[in-house]
């Protein structure tokens, strides 16, 4: 028998997990926005843009030189790497394509969600570092929005953590996927909360327009503006990865089936393309969202995010009344 302080060896497929999952990251996360771009070009009857868009853009500011002004501290320069290895980081710790990852154990709940608050101050500082006006503007307006949402993405997770009486995004995963089939009413409310909180946290319509630099409209792209060459490149590749990983967030506690189980390496050949098909499905929804909803006032986001807090605690309470 194995001691209870004794930790448990890592089996060798696991790794492969790991890197699978996070190559996968890697490489799919600007096709995801390029699928979301072509499905709202389309839906709006506009000619769609290339599926490889993301791509296009990516090498062409990776190959130019970075412009970075006089004023300039070492936090303006570190600010994209940081906020890029945050973002990679929680997109490897999420069970996307199985539980049995080397990183699982740092997949809690409370975790994840600093860790996009880390990379949220880090891209904010760096748009004051500089001293611009768009720069500081777009900065406090993160910083709201954040302070905003944040506590409705607890609430959300919180509710699938009570089903499986862990925050381990692992074991939700595996207490909802892995068992006999039950309702949850709570999670409805939690999954329409949290839906609204990515649309906030992800910059899109109609929190933000990521498609547009309107100095009453923009936020993302307003802490942005001095930014260039590769340094651009690792920022925007780091806002495909944050909706890769809130997407996968989403499926993993709300359509946690086809995740390959610890017990079940063959299953991983499964979990690809059912992956794929569930973010497909997800763009689709995204580009709908965006297509009939209008941008709304930022003093109204507050009101907005607001509902998605309430939802969740209404969900913890559903919970606590109906299903405990």
């Amino acid at each position: 028998m194995r001691a209870s302080g004794e930790s448990v060896p890592v089996s060798p497929f696991a790794f492969v997990a790991q890197l699978l999952q996070l190559a996968v990251a890697l490489a799919a996360a600007p096709l995801l926005v390029g699928w979301v771009n072509k499905w709202r070009a389309w839906l709006q009857n506009k000619t769609a843009p290339s599926l490889l868009q993301p791509y296009y853009v990516l090498h062409k500011l990776l190959v130019k030189e970075a412009v970075v002004a006089e004023n300039a501290s070492p936090l303006f320069r570190v600010a994209p790497y940081v906020v890029f290895a945050c973002m990679a980081l929680a997109c490897a710790i999420v069970p996307a394509l199985s539980t049995d990852l080397p990183l699982a154990p740092a997949a809690d709940a409370i975790a994840l969600v600093g860790l996009f608050a880390l990379a949220r101050v880090f891209i904010s500082l760096a748009a004051m570092d500089v001293g611009t006006a768009f720069g500081t503007m777009g900065a406090r307006r993160e910083m709201l929005i954040g302070f905003l949402a944040e506590p409705a993405l607890l609430m959300s997770l919180f509710c699938a953590s009570l089903i499986s009486n862990s925050t381990s995004l692992a074991a939700i995963v595996t207490k909802m996927a892995h068992s006999h089939f039950q309702l949850y009413p709570s999670l409805a409310f939690a999954g329409v909360a949290f839906t609204i909180v990515s649309l906030a946290e992800n910059a899109r319509v109609p929190v933000d327009n990521p498609a547009t630099h309107l100095e009453l409209t923009m936020v993302h792209e307003a802490m942005i503006l001095e930014y260039s060459g590769r340094h651009l490149a690792l920022i925007e590749w780091a806002a495909s990865l944050k909706l890769f990983a809130y997407s996968c967030i989403g499926l993993a506690l709300f359509f946690p089936y086809g995740v390959a189980d610890a017990s079940a390496p063959l299953a991983m050949l499964v979990a690809l393309p059912a992956l794929a098909a569930k973010l497909a499905v997800g763009g689709l929804l995204l580009a709908l969202i965006e297509t009939i909803s209008a941008k709304m006032r930022i003093f109204r986001v507050p009101e907005f995010l607001a509902t998605a807090f309430v939802l969740a605690v209404i969900g913890l309470l559903v919970h606590g009344l109906l299903e405990a």
